[in-house]
């Protein structure tokens, strides 16, 4: 049951209380509970009320009772009880409307996910004993039909949750592939582009990544065609390393197994394919993935190697561990010159220097388009996916020339490493509309606040491209 901030009831929540001859008035003054957004309050069902507890949950302000904080709300109802003993949570959104009563069942599912397939001696205690959730609502058809959409995109995220958390020994490039080939299921087409093919297409820096590895580079093409036919298709590209030592120019140690997560871009662009496959979007899309693994043995690239791109620019590689520019930077040029896009979108977990610029709460956003941008960055706080737009500036290009080369894959060292980054791959997008998403700072969380995120992959880019997608560019 729903509660304001000053402790004011929503809805059906006073009948209860009338009902119980203010019981619950009692509890939360005898509490510190006000209503607040992302609290809550577990009171002893009063007599006459069929279930074990009533869980008051705090919705903040009702003036500002948007979708994300109904969502949310939905999210802590769930996160309150999931380990309470109860096996069925029931929200009582009987006064509001059915779109609203889906979206609290949408935060409800994202709070659900757990990615526990590993666990085997779990005590049963520490397993959530809620398994279903029921939402009593004025319009039951209404919402049912309100909320299948949103099914499909907490689908997306979800699968974008699960291939981030995959170990990299589960999860190498060609089980990557067979994944999103299994998406084909939605009515996606999927093509699956081998080493073989990628050689004699010319994706030489993305192959040049993978060279160490024993696991064999892979491109997974994804078409959704929802619009009309003949449409420009958009396009969303994602960096797909699935696991990251840095190569030659190894990591350190520590924190490198949580480069398992480097193919977060790979993942939000697949989940987002599935999301829109799922809600039947009316749109064409094309979802652009290129999987590799970058190791370090006696055939990987070396730092010093001049390598070809598709775009036939030669690259200088100073640093191995900026290979995800070279798998992006092919991938793009592709897709450009065989799908002619209205505009290109990618996702990358590129670079350490995002989460110094932005910390872990935003991504940052590089464009040399507006409106895309613009799309982008209106469509965040809509899904609670916040974005920051970052500098592109020409000044900067002269860092990425080479000496030997046309290009090298690093910038001034450590100063603007997010935007010598961008600036790489903007040379491999010609005047295409484009924009680069960093999202290092947020495809994974610890300790997270947002009940509806719970720790370890996030999904991050499948809600805030759904709904830009949705918004500025369906039909």
């Amino acid at each position: 049951m729903l509660v304001h901030e000053g402790r004011a009831f929503s809805g059906e929540t006073a009948g209860y209380d009338t009902a119980s001859s203010g019981a619950l008035t009692r509890a939360m003054k005898a509490s510190r509970f006000t209503g607040g957004a992302l609290s809550h309050l577990a009171v002893a069902a009063p007599a006459g009320v069929d279930a074990g507890q009533v869980l008051l949950v705090g919705a903040g302000d009702k003036a500002k009772l948007d979708e994300q904080a109904i969502e949310k709300a939905g999210a802590q109802a769930y996160s309150a009880v999931k380990m309470s003993g109860a096996e069925t949570l029931t929200l009582d959104l009987k006064h509001l409307s059915a779109a609203q009563a889906a979206q609290a069942a949408f935060g409800a599912v994202l709070a659900a996910y757990r990615f526990d397939k590993y666990r085997t001696t779990l005590k049963p205690e520490k397993i959530p004993s809620v398994k279903t959730v029921r939402v009593v609502t004025a319009d039951p058809k209404a919402a049912e039909a309100a909320f299948k959409p949103l099914s499909a995109v907490a689908d997306g995220v979800m699968f974008a949750r699960d291939l981030v958390s995959e170990p990299p020994n589960v999860l190498y490039p060609a089980e990557f592939a067979r994944r999103v080939k299994d998406l084909e299921k939605l009515g996606l087409e999927v093509e699956i582009l081998g080493e073989a093919e990628l050689e004699k297409i010319g994706m030489r820096t993305l192959l040049a990544v993978g060279e160490g590895s024993e696991r064999e580079s892979h491109v997974a093409i994804m078409k959704w065609n929802g619009g009309k036919t003949g449409d420009q298709p958009l396009a969303f590209i994602g960096k797909g390393v699935c696991f990251d030592t840095g190569g030659i120019s190894l990591k350190p140690a520590e924190g490198m197994e949580e480069m398992k997560w480097d193919m977060g871009g790979a993942a939000a662009v697949s989940g987002l394919m599935c999301a829109l496959a799922g809600r039947k979007a009316k749109v064409n899309v094309i979802g652009v993935i290129g999987l590799v693994e970058n190791m370090p043995d006696g055939k990987a690239q070396r730092p010093g190697d001049v390598v070809t791109s598709l775009s036939g620019q030669t690259v200088e590689v100073i640093n191995t561990d900026a290979e995800g520019r070279l798998v992006l930077g092919d991938c793009l040029w592709y897709v450009q010159e065989q799908f002619k896009p209205k505009f290109m979108i990618d996702l990358a977990t590129l670079t350490g220097a995002m989460i110094v610029a932005l910390g872990h709460e935003y991504a940052g956003v590089f464009a040399n388009d507006d409106a895309v941008a613009n799309a982008i960055l209106a469509a965040g706080p809509k899904v609670d996916e916040p974005v920051w737009r970052m500098p592109l500036p020409d000044r900067y290009d002269r860092h990425v020339d080479s000496q030997i080369a046309d290009m090298r894959n690093v910038g001034n060292g450590r100063a603007g490493g997010s935007i010598t980054a961008a600036l790489y791959l903007q040379r491999h997008v010609n005047k295409t509309p484009w924009a680069h998403i960093d999202i290092a700072p947020t495809a994974w969380v610890k300790d997270s606040k947002n009940p509806m995120v719970p720790d370890g992959g996030v999904g991050f880019g499948v809600r805030l491209l759904d709904r830009m997608v949705a918004d500025s560019y369906e039909a």
